[in-house]
């Protein structure tokens, strides 16, 4: 419900102020919220060539085939003038994201089905580990732990063979492996949901813990500095690490308080700590290294665990070939199977994130997100807040919404300021620390049919603030 409200006000109100702008003239086309490419310029007027500068105008009319662009004039350094069609088309400025349609396109293109991709691989892999019995051994294993932290999911229960993997494949940045094995989790936790349009206890629960986004090693975000020849690419690696690690303690905190779970379990704080000793062990390890160790280091580890996970799949499916003897099939007939279901979860989701990446670029087209975006970095430069942590707040406002988009505030800010600035580093420490809110319950959801979210985006807000908070305290101490 919450979402549901959420898409129709920002959908809405993007309307209205493109409306708005249209009608009272500070803007002069509505024709790029709706059609224009991400990176194109705006056309903001229309005149006759004798209304243009002169320079401007015998330059065009010298031109082959009439026709001219003249970028960075001296008289209005943002404008660009296009003459065709015995008009001359001035634009300025670039389109923050793509149109609506355009979204429409490329979110099945682009988005949809290189997922559908990744789901039918990983999919038939989950079905391998279902019908050799990996998943009921790992489940086995893993209850005494999972059965404090998501009380209402059954020992033993398939769910938790999924939850582990979606969760170490985010750990180690696996975003092709999580995001398969996070929907199976779903529909398996959906399965034992007494209630099929509202989302259960332990749904929101695996919900907030994703929203922290907690990650051991951030290797785009090394590759993205690298890129911009920071000084020293993975110097906030650590930091990152720290953010999202406390975001996760967090989530599981609130959440857990909001479900009266029993936090004085021998055996929850046992994982906690073991948890902690291993990043602490394997942070140690890394500072250790030279910058290229770390890089070797952190560029291999996440494939090397990703292989192993295919490769013990299949050895453990063949090890208990029976298994698929005895119900009557094969290894790789089991995993076309799975791969199948793979498919038809990715053609179920197509509608819920397209609905909600469609609204998400009307808002930042419409200009009303960077209206809202100026003005929280307004207060906070009026209560003391150092410039350089408002410059990067665009990344952690526009993070819980797209990825994308806030990709590029976080390039653009290392290049606009520097990758070693703090602005630049704080930037990265956001878009690592925090997971694209508003897709993952599009994506998660959808995918199993649930209406009533209940408290899950509210809480996972929340968790993106903790985030942001803890990113500009931990970037002001390292850095």
């Amino acid at each position: 419900m919450v979402l549901s409200r959420f898409w129709l006000v920002i959908f809405i109100s993007s309307i209205l102020f493109v409306v708005v702008g249209l009608f009272t003239g500070s803007s002069y086309s509505i024709d790029y919220v709706l059609n224009g490419k991400k990176d194109e310029p705006i056309l903001v007027s229309e005149k006759y060539l004798n209304e243009i500068p002169k320079f401007v105008a015998d330059s065009i009319e010298k031109a082959p085939e009439m026709t001219m662009v003249v970028d960075r004039d001296t008289s209005n350094p943002d404008t660009t003038y296009v003459y065709k069609s015995q008009t001359v088309k001035l634009y300025s400025g670039v389109q923050k994201s793509d149109g609506l349609l355009p979204t429409c396109k490329n979110s099945l293109t682009d988005l949809i089905i290189p997922l559908i991709a990744y789901l039918a691989f990983f999919c038939g892999l989950m079905e391998l580990l279902i019908v050799s019995g990996a998943s009921e051994r790992l489940a086995r294993k893993l209850s005494p732990v999972f059965a404090k932290v998501f009380p209402s999911v059954p020992k033993n229960h398939e769910s938790i063979s999924y939850m582990t993997l979606n969760f170490a494949a985010n750990f180690l940045g696996l975003d092709s492996a999580a995001t398969p094995f996070g929907l199976k989790a779903m529909e398996s936790l959906q399965e034992i949901n007494p209630e099929k349009d509202k989302a259960s206890d332990a749904q929101i629960m695996f919900m907030c813990l994703h929203a922290a986004g907690l990650t051991l090693i951030p290797t785009s975000i090394i590759g993205y500095r690298a890129a911009e020849n920071a000084a020293n690419p993975a110097d906030v690696m650590l930091p990152c690490i720290i953010t999202s690690f406390v975001g996760t303690i967090a989530a599981f905190i609130l959440v857990g308080i909001k479900q009266r779970i029993n936090f004085r379990s021998a055996s929850l704080v046992l994982a906690i700590t073991t948890i902690i000793a291993a990043i602490a062990g394997l942070l140690f390890y890394i500072n250790g290294l030279d910058l290229i160790g770390k890089n070797y280091f952190t560029g291999n580890l996440s494939g090397l665990m990703l292989i192993s996970i295919i490769a013990i799949t299949l050895i453990f499916a063949f090890k208990n070939e029976k298994k698929f003897a005895e119900k009557g099939t094969t290894i790789f007939d089991t995993f076309v199977e799975g791969a199948k279901n793979g498919l038809n979860t990715g053609v179920k989701i197509f509608p819920y994130v397209m609905g909600m990446l469609v609204a998400i670029s009307f808002f930042r087209n419409s200009g009303l997100f960077e209206i809202i975006s100026n003005g929280i970095s307004f207060v906070f430069s009026n209560i003391g807040v150092s410039k350089q942590i408002t410059d990067s707040l665009p990344v952690a406002m526009l993070r819980p919404f797209s990825s994308g988009g806030s990709r590029g505030f976080m390039i653009d800010a290392m290049r606009s300021f520097g990758p070693d600035s703090l602005t630049g580093r704080l930037a990265c420490i956001f878009q690592c620390s925090a997971e694209t809110t508003f897709y993952v319950i599009a994506v998660y959801f959808g995918s199993v049919n649930i209406k009533n979210t209940r408290y899950t985006l509210g809480m996972m807000l929340l968790i993106d603030l903790i985030c942001v908070i803890t990113a500009i305290l931990i970037a002001s101490w390292f850095f």
